[in-house]
């Protein structure tokens, strides 16, 4: 008995790589924000402006923040799981955002694997085999 639960331990660690899948996905800011949830979950009080993206004139910073969210990857594509996890990410932003006193997140850019994802257009999340996960950063502000 003791040499079967052996064995399948040793089975179960040797598949384990199969599962530890993080491919890079890419969506675009406004995919998300044209998701019917963002227009509940984000009130257009504060706009979000992509690394690189045409923003208005900044007045004033009021520092950079992170934001993580990571969602379950099951019956739904990488791209949709990525788009749920960008919208929470954005909540998350703008939340702080309104604490600071800004009207905007400017900047922003995705990061993973210690590397940053700078898009004008488009944000990266990472898809796993169970999860699906992304990671934003930008500098709250003022801008006209």
């Amino acid at each position: 008995m003791k040499k079967l639960v052996a064995v399948s331990l040793l089975a179960l660690v040797a598949a384990a790589p199969s599962f530890a899948r993080n491919n890079a996905v890419t969506v675009t800011l406004e995919s998300v924000l044209d998701m019917p949830e963002a227009k509940s979950k984000l009130d257009g009080s504060i706009k979000f402006y992509l690394a690189g993206a045409p923003k208005p004139k900044i007045i004033k910073k009021f520092g950079e923040d992170k934001s993580n969210a990571k969602t379950n990857a099951f019956n739904k594509t990488p791209e949709e799981a990525c788009r749920w996890n960008a919208l929470s990410a954005l909540v998350k932003l703008q939340e702080h955002a309104k604490r600071d006193g800004a009207n905007a997140v400017v900047d922003i850019v995705s990061y993973r694997d210690g590397g940053d994802f700078t898009s004008a257009t488009e944000i990266q999340c990472s898809d796993g085999a169970f999860l699906s996960g992304i990671a934003l950063k930008g500098t709250y502000a003022t801008v006209k």
